[in-house]
């Protein structure tokens, strides 16, 4: 539950404008609002009520402080919030037109009647379609792959009826196929209620479990559920509790609790269902306690006592562990170990050794094969290893820059690997491959109404050299007939770099509104992530952060000289962590941008690392640092986009925020957007749209996400002169 990414077409994008004109005063609800003159529109100026913070001698005054609001009813906030929103679609109303063609666009290559590829688990294929306008999915199940009996287990278009915002999660059947368990939310907190539903009547038990992360994972026994209960303040998952069917929630009996706030928890199942796993993970070490799925009274042990910088995570086969850890290993090893003396690691036993320029990134096991995932230069790949005899066999696609993954591999006696597989010019795909021959059957492929055609699109993958000598990966997709490579196309560049999320190149539907217009998209893998490893999430983390700022600038710099993009048309796009990078290079290199959508931000770095009652701050010390220390305080403090706003000229900007967001709290763009406001020097558009009923990722609907994705396309295009 980190300040994750988003990809392109799900981000809920929104607009803030403003400049520095003398300001004049209006009322609002008794509120008293300054304003900003601008073309008939009023920009919202937020007032001053110094706030003073002082540490290691330091002492920051935050102007702003006061748009903070944990409850988000106070009136004073709520009405400057709605301000904004006015003044956004006052500054957009000539884009109006745009947004509904890009809208109808958007949709219009959306298969509406869809239906996954069934997935195998237990007794059952199970599967989701969406239909017509319906904004959500249904979940169903079959007993074989065809689906003639095909069953409707949940329909989240009735669930979702009279809700601004709804979302389900964790769906999970129960061993014997006769309930199923359901997170729901309905305010974008990402804190959920659990449902139990019996699949044999149709009805709800009255089994309700609260405050819980959406998950939970069955004993054998059909009767016995495992959940995490999260504090409500900091929204940490922190106890794992068993509740037994049919007995109020108030009686669940604590078996586990994380008294080290700087770890996250999750739990899972082995595949031979026989073991239950409560994970432990922090930025930079983890580990597993292990309980019995057989007896409902089994307690959890530790598999070995935690140890600072040590990662590891067990896939059970028989009574063997294989183990993927970084023991002895920077990019990771494969190693097993008898499960009876798995708690000593000498016993360990390395399987697939480390190596320094390739990364082993996970397994899936099968009582016959061992398939391992790999990163070598950036680009992941499949090998298949036949356990009896020892040999391997690499599963093989064409593109040059890929997204490959496994998924749904459920049956441990399969001699098929489900595979998920995507490129910037090819549509998602699902294929079964058979790990004795390296066959593979394309069983879907993500359809693309319209006249899409995969053949007009080329996309490729370059290094651009960084300032201190480092060669930064880039991958680039671009319609063929309107790219001239001559410097006259407008360039959009994503980034992220955060956690060690590698953001690979995959297709979007969406983005081809962009591309069949002329620009270039560009993905900038700058260091934070693990594209080249693990030493390049190290080398864009805690005291080595501001790389990952140096590689976005770099490379636009470079993409610029080399022609991909027009000087004066470069764009910039970055969500959540992302959109620290979208601030600190807003203030490092702000005339290289003509626009920036900057989405979620994290921007206000160091006073909510500093606050422990704010969701996810001492979970992410490991990434960011603490700033109780000195040395990790003066440095976050030159990069944290917030205090680094200075009185220069920036770009154009689009700032989006959720007022429930559960990742970065509303009052950190919001903050942000009313300093900018007061110190740019420039008459760009500084536009700020707050969703006030949705979170962290937005509209919780596939439509209404699109008019959010043609909103942020409008803003774009608005800018770079293209008005349809």
């Amino acid at each position: 539950m980190k300040r994750t990414p988003f990809a392109l077409a799900a981000l809920s994008l929104a607009i803030l404008s403003g400049c520095n004109q003398a300001p004049e005063e209006t009322k609002k609800n008794n509120t008293q609002v300054k304003t900003v003159q601008v073309a008939q529109a009023i920009a919202p100026v937020a007032k001053k009520v110094p706030h003073e913070m002082t540490i290691h001698g330091d002492t920051r005054v935050d102007n702003y402080y006061w748009l903070r609001d944990d409850e988000r009813k106070a009136p004073e906030v709520i009405n400057y919030l709605e301000a904004e929103n006015t003044y956004t679609d006052a500054m957009l109303a000539h884009t109006k037109t745009l947004q509904s063609e890009l809208f109808e666009e958007l949709k219009g290559r959306i298969q509406k009647d869809d239906d996954s590829v069934p997935v195998k688990n237990g007794d059952y294929f199970y599967s989701t379609q969406t239909r017509g306008d319906n904004e959500y999915t249904t979940y169903l199940r079959s007993s074989d792959f065809t689906g003639t009996d095909q069953q409707v287990i949940l329909d989240v278009n009735e669930l979702a009826k009279g809700h601004d915002y709804y979302a389900v999660s964790g769906l999970n059947v129960s061993p014997n196929g006769n309930l199923m368990a359901y997170g729901e939310d309905t305010v974008s907190r990402r804190i959920y209620s659990i449902k139990i539903k019996d699949l044999t009547t149709g009805k709800l038990l009255e089994d309700t479990l609260e405050g819980t992360n959406g998950g939970i994972v069955w004993a054998n026994d059909n009767k016995t559920v495992y959940y995490i209960k999260k504090d409500l303040q900091t929204l940490l998952g922190y106890q794992v509790y068993r509740h037994t069917l049919g007995t109020p929630q108030a009686d669940d009996e604590l078996i586990y609790e994380e008294t080290d706030t700087s770890y996250y928890m999750g739990m899972s199942k082995s595949k031979d269902e026989s073991e239950i796993y409560i994970w432990h993970s922090s930025t930079a070490a983890s580990g597993v306690s292990v309980l019995s799925a057989d007896d409902a009274k089994a307690m959890p042990k530790r598999l070995i006592e935690r140890e600072a910088g040590l990662e590891y995570e067990i896939s059970k086969l028989g009574n063997t562990y294989y183990i993927v850890t970084n023991l002895d290993a920077v990019n990771f090893q494969l190693m097993k170990v008898d499960i009876d003396k798995a708690g000593d690691k000498a016993n360990w036993q390395s399987v697939i050794p480390a190596r320094d320029d390739i990364k082993l990134e996970g397994i899936d096991l099968f009582n016959d094969y061992l398939v391992y995932q790999e990163r070598e230069m950036g680009q992941s790949k499949l090998i298949a290893r036949d356990l009896k005899t020892g040999k391997e066999l690499p599963l093989s696609f064409n593109d040059s820059a890929y997204t490959i993954g496994t998924y749904g591999n459920n049956d441990i006696d399969s001699s098929t690997l489900r595979v998920y597989y995507t490129s910037m010019t090819t549509p998602s795909s699902s294929y079964d491959v058979d790990l004795a021959t390296g066959d593979k059957k394309l069983l879907k492929q993500q359809a693309v109404l319209g006249d899409f055609d995969a053949d007009n699109y080329a996309s490729e993958r370059i290094f651009v050299t960084a300032r201190d000598g480092i060669k930064v990966p880039v991958s680039l997709v671009y319609r063929k007939d309107a790219f001239k490579k001559d410097g006259t196309n407008p360039l959009l560049q994503y980034g992220y770099g955060s956690y060690g999320a590698t953001m690979d190149p995959t297709f979007s539907s969406t983005r081809l509104s962009l591309l069949d217009r002329g620009f270039v998209f560009a993905i900038a893998h700058v260091r934070g992530s693990q594209m080249l490893g693990r030493p390049w999430y190290e080398d864009g983390k805690l005291l080595t952060k501001k790389n990952t700022f140096n590689d976005f600038v770099d490379v636009t710099k470079a993409l610029v000289s080399q022609k991909y993009g027009a000087k004066d048309e470069i764009f910039a796009l970055g969500g959540s962590a992302g959109g620290l990078l979208m601030g600190a290079v807003a203030n490092q290199a702000p005339e290289l941008y003509k626009g920036m959508v900057a989405a979620v931000p994290f921007v206000d770095v160091v006073t909510t690392m500093l606050d422990a009652s704010i969701p996810l701050t001492t979970n992410e010390y490991g990434e960011w640092g603490n700033p109780n220390e000195k040395a990790y305080y003066d440095y976050m403090l030159s990069y944290s986009p917030y205090d680094q706003v200075s009185k220069q000229a920036y770009p154009n900007m689009l700032v989006t925020t959720g007022l429930h967001d559960s990742q970065v709290q509303y009052f950190e763009p919001a903050k942000w957007v009313a300093k900018l406001r007061d110190y740019k020097t420039d008459d760009n558009k500084l536009l700020f749209k707050i969703d006030m009923e949705a979170g962290h990722g937005g509209a919780s609907g596939r439509f209404k996400r699109l008019e959010d994705t043609a909103l942020n396309y409008a803003f774009m295009l608005d800018l770079a002169g293209i008005k349809k």
